[in-house]
């Protein structure tokens, strides 16, 4: 008796009363309604569900303290008129390091005046002629000692091929004039290289690791050298050239990929419409720290850019020199990205009000077509009447 009253008194607490069958009256309207609400809740838990189940990611901003960190700097970079065999590239920073002619780490492709590759094997070595094979084609004493032209130090006194005179050259800091005059580059057709290359392309690609300071990096025609610390390139030996600087930027970044980054130089073309350009990139870096859900952290850079273009006068050296240079510093603000999983709580309180939200107003809408429905009923009963 008492488990029946307690069974009574429960059912006051009912907020959800039932009507009896026989009272309800199922209308098309109602079904109407009734599948299309169904729809959208299935839509919008689809969404509901896929907003859930994607990672979080909260973005902070600190001050960088990080120091003495290396740079790795991506580049993969195509010049239509350039040829391979002009080109070297150049990496310096303000605490006074520089990498002349980089070699290690970056890669090189002939291209033909369509672009596509003369060869489809990329050669890693010094962005020049290959001086090595005049050692396979010709029959030299190896223990012999040629004259470096008046660039001999006592470290080095001996210059076997042209890359070594071009070499002592640029450590003593001068231009070497006459190419003509250096045996061993006449021995291996320096020039007629020069010539052989003349109208192609070259693809660079690889990466660069510098210090993490202010400094820029450039892709430029001739070797490098110093004179009265001053940074030169020798375009002597490629007399009355006009250097044509169409360039295409295929892939720029700094540091380690991370999801969602973007790279505002990715697929920038440039057509050069004069000869003997300048071309100028200043980028402004900012480190980067992405916490991956895994535990997983990388430390990398995104960046923004702004082009400048300048004329040069290439035998004298005013307003610069024509190639592509990437200048480059950095902000003193850090961005640290964290991913995080969504709250499952969030994620059920966004469902119950996608089923309850709807079905009320679904239910609102089907009151208003059957009551207008009934009203007009009537009016047309009445009409009939009458």
């Amino acid at each position: 008796m008492e488990s029946k009253d307690l069974l009574s008194t429960l059912r006051r607490f009912d907020a959800y009363p039932k009507t009896l069958e026989d009272f309800r009256i199922k209308t098309f309207g109602g079904a109407a309604v009734t599948l299309i609400s169904g729809v959208i809740m299935f839509l919008l838990f689809v969404s509901e569900l896929n907003y859930y189940l994607t990672t979080e990611v909260t973005p902070e901003l600190f001050v960088d303290t990080t120091r003495g960190q290396k740079l790795k700097i991506n580049v993969d970079i195509s010049f239509a008129r350039l040829p391979c065999v002009y080109l070297s590239i150049d990496a310096m920073d303000v605490s006074g390091e520089q990498q002349i002619d980089v070699a290690s780490h970056m890669l090189k492709k002939r291209l033909n005046l369509d672009g596509e590759p003369i060869d489809e094997k990329a050669e890693k070595e010094a962005l020049g002629d290959k001086s090595h094979e005049a050692k396979e084609l010709l029959e030299l004493d190896p223990n012999r000692c040629e004259s470096c032209y008046g660039a001999e130090t006592p470290e080095k006194n001996c210059c076997n091929n042209c890359e070594e005179v071009r070499e002592a050259y640029r450590r003593k800091g001068w231009a070497l004039a006459s190419i003509d005059d250096v045996k061993q580059c006449v021995r291996e057709g320096w020039k007629d290289k020069l010539q052989e290359q003349k109208n192609e392309g070259c693809q660079v690609y690889g990466y660069l690791e510098v210090n993490k300071v202010a400094g820029n990096f450039h892709f430029a025609p001739g070797k490098s050298f110093q004179q009265h610390h001053i940074h030169v390139h020798d375009l002597q030996p490629f007399g009355q050239t006009q250097f044509n600087i169409t360039h295409k930027i295929n892939h720029l970044s700094f540091g380690y990929d991370y999801p969602g980054k973007e790279y505002p130089l990715d697929n920038t073309a440039i057509v050069a419409d004069e000869p003997g350009s300048m071309y100028q990139y200043f980028v402004k870096i900012v480190p980067t720290t992405y916490n991956k859900l895994s535990g997983e952290v990388l430390h990398t850079h995104q960046f923004s850019v702004t082009k400048h273009k300048r004329k040069v006068k290439q035998r004298s050296g005013e307003h610069g020199l024509p190639g592509v240079f990437v200048l480059y510093e950095f902000s003193p603000m850090m961005v640290q990205y964290t991913e995080s999983r969504r709250s499952f709580m969030h994620f059920l309180t966004g469902v119950c009000a996608i089923i309850g939200g709807i079905f009320t107003v679904a239910g609102l809408v089907d009151s208003m077509i059957y009551h207008s429905s009934r009203a007009i009923q009537k009016k047309i009963d009445l009409g009939k009447a009458s």
